[in-house]
């Protein structure tokens, strides 16, 4: 993935972390129980992280090996779809009259298994570089 586009799905991903976090705050905690509204938060809280990750990244693009980069950003992005993506679900899917939601059950854990691939990216990525 070239740099200019992790920085700009960073950036989206970490904006939109922020606005659904803000909708989670305010909105959504009359309308979900607190055990829905603290998983809904666990989600935004993920996908903060992992798009920062993803921008860090971009700040450390020279010391990483671009495969492994790459495969990094990928990871992350893939791991927030599913581990994010699910939890949103099933977190509201009483409010948005999702009936059929236990397979997202799981989709989360392959979410966490992505981003635990991520970092391993990572490093891997910094120990074969020539400049890290």
């Amino acid at each position: 993935m070239k740099t200019k586009n992790s920085l700009l799905l960073g950036s989206i991903l970490a904006g939109t972390a922020v606005i659904l976090g803000a909708l989670g705050a305010h909105g959504l905690k009359p309308l979900i129980t607190p055990e829905q509204l603290t998983s809904y938060e666990t989600g935004v809280r993920y996908q903060v992280y992992h798009a920062f990750a993803l921008l860090l990244i971009v700040a450390f693009d020279t010391k990483l090996k671009p495969k492994f980069r790459n495969l990094a950003s990928w990871a992350f992005i893939l791991g927030i779809g599913l581990f994010s993506g699910s939890i949103y679900l099933l977190s509201l899917h009483d409010l948005i009259g999702l009936t059929n939601y236990k397979w997202l059950g799981p989709i989360t854990p392959l979410g966490g298994l992505c981003f635990i691939a991520g970092w391993i990216f990572v490093g891997i990525g910094a120990l074969k570089s020539d400049n890290a």
